[in-house]
Parts: structure tokens; sequence; C-alpha cells
């Protein structure tokens, strides 16, 4: 199996030229991605118990590396997971000085059959503007704070959302306040400024999410599914989209003009690549 990775920018145009990946790093040792194997009574595998992180990878260099490692350290203490971070952090190594990603994505992930696994993925394919679908959620509050492997809830909103025609879900709680995406945070905007579902809500303390509530001063304030009705523009947050619009939330069709959204966005680009050149 070949893991051939693109990149592409958030239109979907290609960015770097990249060579093809075709190992995974395992417990530390690089490894054919066909043999990147664990055993089969793994319960990471058998129950999704374990935790991950994903970074993006700029030109190969990843961004955040130590705000995902930090979180990632934070979620194996909560799952009571033994986690060995500086393998971890030894494993990213290992993985970029031999592969060529250049923009790509960075998956690391460590189960309870203690085994580390880091992997080089393909960006996927950001449009200029999402639509989404509400999909009821309740969320596991006993997970709070915990990136685990029992990612089934979320992907199954995913799959919900686009049965429907949307590109992705936005997750209601049964009492219909507004929380995230499956993968990435929320954000709406009205009377000229970023409002945001609070922390309280049980919603991920995303990395990019940080950035733009400082870089916007953005609000965090429970979020009915009525005060969508008066967002003038709303957009989305991760690691992976950076940021990017949302042209439509169930039947309600936003405006074009973005003018708050593009600001945030480009600032954000921004304050990465500052980042990225700092490191070097």
């Amino acid at each position: 199996m070949t893991a051939c990775i693109y990149g592409r920018d958030r239109r979907g145009a290609a960015s770097t030229t990249l060579q093809p990946v075709q190992e995974a790093c395992v417990d530390g040792a690089l490894v054919p991605l066909e043999q990147a194997l664990i055993p089969v009574t793994d319960e990471g595998l058998l129950r999704g118990d374990g935790v991950f992180e994903v970074m993006r990878l700029y030109d190969g260099v990843p961004f955040g590396r130590e705000p995902h490692l930090e979180r990632m350290a934070r979620s194996a203490q909560n799952l009571r997971l033994e986690l060995d971070i500086g393998g971890v952090a030894r494993d990213i190594e290992t993985l970029l000085q031999s592969a060529t990603p250049g923009d790509a994505l960075l998956r690391v992930l460590v189960t309870r059959g203690g085994h580390r696994i880091t992997l080089i993925e393909p960006l996927p394919d950001m449009p200029d503007a999402l639509s989404l679908g509400y999909v009821t959620y309740a969320p596991t509050h006993i997970l709070d704070g915990i990136k685990s492997l029992s990612y089934g809830a979320n992907m199954l909103a995913t799959r919900l959302a686009r049965e429907r025609g949307f590109d992705e879900a936005l997750l209601v709680t049964p009492e219909g306040h507004v929380l995230e995406l499956p993968t990435a945070s929320f954000f709406w905007v009205a009377d000229g400024r970023a409002h945001t579902p609070p922390l309280s809500e049980h919603v991920l303390d995303s990395i990019t999410r940080r950035i733009v509530m400082e870089i916007a001063d953005a609000v965090e304030v429970e979020t009915a599914l009525a005060d969508l009705e008066r967002a003038d523009e709303a957009f989305v947050a991760s690691s992976v989209r950076e940021v990017i619009a949302v042209g439509q939330i169930e039947e309600r069709v936003l405006s074009d003009e973005r003018p708050v959204t593009d600001s945030i966005s480009e600032q954000v680009s921004a304050r990465i690549q500052a980042e990225l050149a700092a490191v070097h």
C-alpha cells in the first residue's frame, strides 16, 4: 500500500509538490505501511480505547506541535492511559526525517495496548464554504477534554448530514444548544462580532479555536438554533482547515459577503506562518 500525499490549498488547488509517503512509525520503528500493524487484541482497536492528535504539516513542518502533545498528555492522563510522550515526540521526528511530506496531515495515536503509531495523511479537499445540517448529539461528559479514539459518534454524525445533502454536521444537543462540528469548532457572526459555544457545553478546547478567540476577541455564548437565524456570517476552525466559511446552515443560505470571516481567516493564516517562521 502506498500513501500518495498531494498538497492542496483551501480551494483545492495544488500547493506543494510531494513525494509518496510509504512508511509509518510504529513503536519507534520505521516500517512500510503494509507492515504497520498492531495486534487484533489491542483494546485501542476493540474498544476505541486510546488517544490521538492530528497536526497540519506546512512544507513538512508541524504547526502547534507542543500544544498538541500537551493536550495528548492531558487526554491520556484523564483516560488513565500510560503514555510515553517523549516517545511520541521522537516518533514524529523519526518519520518526518524519513519522509518528504510537504503540506499534509500528521496523525499520532497511542492505544490501550501500549502501541504508538505515527502516520502522514493527505489533506482533505477544502471548499470555499461549507453547508451544514443539524444532527442531534448528546456529548459524553465523562470524555470531556479527551481526544480519544472513540470517534464513532462523530463520524456517524458526518454521514447522517451527508445523507441529507450537506457537507458536514453541525452538532446540536437534544435541548437545542448548538455545539460544534464533528472535527471542528463553530463560530457565528452577528453585528460584526464573532461568537462561539462555550467550553462548558462540552465542546473541544481546539488549538485553532484558541487562536481565533484571541485574534477575533470572540465571545463565548450559549447558542440556540434561533440565534443562528440572525447570524450574518459563520465559519469553522480546526488544525486541518484553519478557517473556512459556512455558506449554508440547513435551508438558510448566508451571504457571500464575509468581511469578518475573511479578516479572521487571513489573520489566522498569518499567525500560523509567523509561528512556523519563528521555528526556523
